[in-house]
């Protein structure tokens, strides 16, 4: 196990050319990390965002769907018992409680995968500049 110490007493004893080598080594291979973990973060999103639209899909397809097929049967049938008018009424109020609940699940689904930038990424990003920063600053004394 090393120590800051020992880590400290190494540097020291490296050429400022090692330490630039090592230093780039080490970024190269947080860069491509970072870009693997944006990659993987902005599949799940993406996922989620396909499954939101998906459902937006689903509630237009089922009011239109459901309007056309079962709103002359409804107004027909309830037609029946009241003014032709107010059965059309209800029913029309009926497939608009259904589109939107639809469209609400929808929204929810879709807000999940926002913002699409790759947050754990960005994060690490972040620790990774001032992990790098610290290195730099204790080669320095």
């Amino acid at each position: 196990m090393t120590t800051p110490e020992s880590n400290g007493e190494r540097a020291r004893s490296q050429s400022t050319g090692e330490l630039f080598k090592q230093l780039s080594e080490q970024t190269s291979e947080l860069v491509r990390q970072e870009v693997n973990l944006a990659k993987a973060e902005l599949t799940e999103k993406g996922k989620q965002a396909g499954v939101g639209a998906g459902m937006f899909g689903v509630a237009g397809l089922v009011g239109a769907t459901a309007f056309f097929a079962l709103t002359a049967a409804l107004i027909a049938l309830l037609s029946e018992g009241m003014d032709i008018w107010l059965a059309a009424l209800i029913v029309a109020v009926v497939y608009a409680v259904i589109a939107g609940v639809s469209a609400m699940l929808g929204k929810n689904r879709i807000k999940e995968a926002t913002p699409p930038a790759p947050e754990q990424a960005i994060n690490s990003v972040k620790e990774d500049v001032q992990w790098a920063k610290t290195q730099a600053k204790s080669s320095r004394t």
